[in-house]
């Protein structure tokens, strides 16, 4: 396998960061810093362990409008970004810039439409994807050349491939849209299929493929007569078709126009300046042994 792309849901990675460490760590000008160290220590130890040819941060959208055109419930139930937050997401593309590692935006669409664009591009050119993020909508990119990197408590992030995705749903990566649409996303405020659940949705994915099959088989009379789905299911199903056809656009990645990311190291001397001028010194040690070892 050549050396991974570390494509990076960068709003993902700060708010974790954010409210993982405390708001305690500052800069110089006593204004925290805590997002852009937690987020700057777990890059680094991907760095370690992965050696990427190059880490792309992606950022994009709150909320995509094709998503909020689709259901207004999207996202609707998140708080407002925190200040403190507000100001390190407004310098991490220039911190993180200093390590060589660059930044795209997704525009009106979503980091995660970034992702999965980065992921194409990797498959397509045979080379590897390494997708870091806690967004489970990601699952639906996994192959043979493109694993997501799934943040952990206090360990390592797990890299989870096919097997993994397996494990976690009982499904395949390509149902990951159809699985969504049945289960619902309470991160996302999207409610699903009334009385399916997790379980359920991924029981039907393996006997039926996806949700289009399951909806035109809900449509049949004979589907519940020959026991292929239970009244109760069948019913939902033919209720909810047009929401959960929305609901499963609404999971389903979009692809943006971008190039392929040229292979960038990271530049581990530039990064300490950068550390140090924010106040992280330890960070910053690290990054110069990193630097003479390298």
């Amino acid at each position: 396998m050549p050396a991974p792309l570390l494509a990076v849901d960068a709003p993902s990675l700060l708010y974790r960061a954010f409210f993982a460490l405390p708001d305690s760590i500052e800069d110089p000008e006593g204004r925290p810093v805590n997002a852009l160290l937690g987020t700057a220590n777990l890059l680094l130890q991907a760095v370690e362990e992965h050696r990427p040819r190059a880490v792309v941060l992606c950022f994009g959208a709150e909320a995509a409008t094709y998503r909020t055109d689709a259901f207004a419930g999207y996202h609707a139930d998140r708080p407002p970004m925190p200040d403190d937050l507000r100001h390190q997401w407004e310098q991490a593309r220039e911190f993180f810039g200093a390590y060589g590692w660059s930044h795209l935006d997704a525009g009106d669409l979503e980091a995660d439409d970034l992702l999965g664009t980065l992921a194409g591009l990797e498959r397509d050119a045979g080379g590897a994807a390494l997708l870091f993020t806690g967004d489970r909508d990601m699952f639906q990119c996994v192959d043979a050349r493109v694993r997501v990197l799934w943040p952990a408590g206090k360990g390592s992030p797990e890299v989870i491939g096919l097997a993994g995705v397996r494990e976690r749903y009982g499904i395949e990566p390509g149902q990951v849209p159809d699985f969504i649409a049945l289960r619902g996303d309470p991160s996302d405020g999207i409610p699903g299929a009334k009385g399916i659940g997790e379980k359920g949705a991924a029981q039907l994915l393996r006997d039926h493929g996806d949700l289009e099959a399951l909806i035109a088989l809900a449509g049949d009379p004979a589907a519940v007569t020959r026991k292929l789905l239970r009244p109760k299911v069948a019913e939902v199903l033919r209720a909810q078709a047009e929401e959960l056809g929305a609901f499963k656009d609404m999971a389903t990645l979009r692809t943006l126009e971008i190039p392929r990311p040229a292979d960038a190291p990271t530049d581990f001397e530039r990064a300490a300046v950068a550390a140090r001028a924010k106040g992280m010194n330890r960070l910053a040690e690290r990054l110069e042994r990193a630097a003479k070892a390298s």
